[in-house]
């Protein structure tokens, strides 16, 4: 997986509100997409999102990355269906 996937990953996280609801619009595991948020995080040396087993939230830096990179997906989504 690229960087540019574990933006996408990242984006469907917080648009799901759930790792698993995440997973499953973007055909992959649950695991997959942790992993993805995490080597996000870690590359950007950012904690982007708060987890626990029941919750899941935001950061500061993850709510300002989320706003910075949901419009440009947004676009790409419908740049794609446009053409199909």
């Amino acid at each position: 997986m690229n960087n540019f996937s574990d933006i996408v990953a990242f984006v469907r996280v917080v648009e799901a509100h759930s790792f698993v609801a995440a997973a499953q619009t973007l055909g992959m595991s649950p695991s997959a997409i942790s992993k993805a948020v995490s080597r996000l995080e870690e590359r950007l040396g950012a904690r982007l999102l708060n987890r626990t087993t029941r919750s899941l939230s935001l950061t500061d830096l993850g709510s300002g990355f989320y706003e910075r990179c949901r419009e440009p997906l947004g676009q790409l989504d419908q740049a794609e269906n446009d053409v199909s």
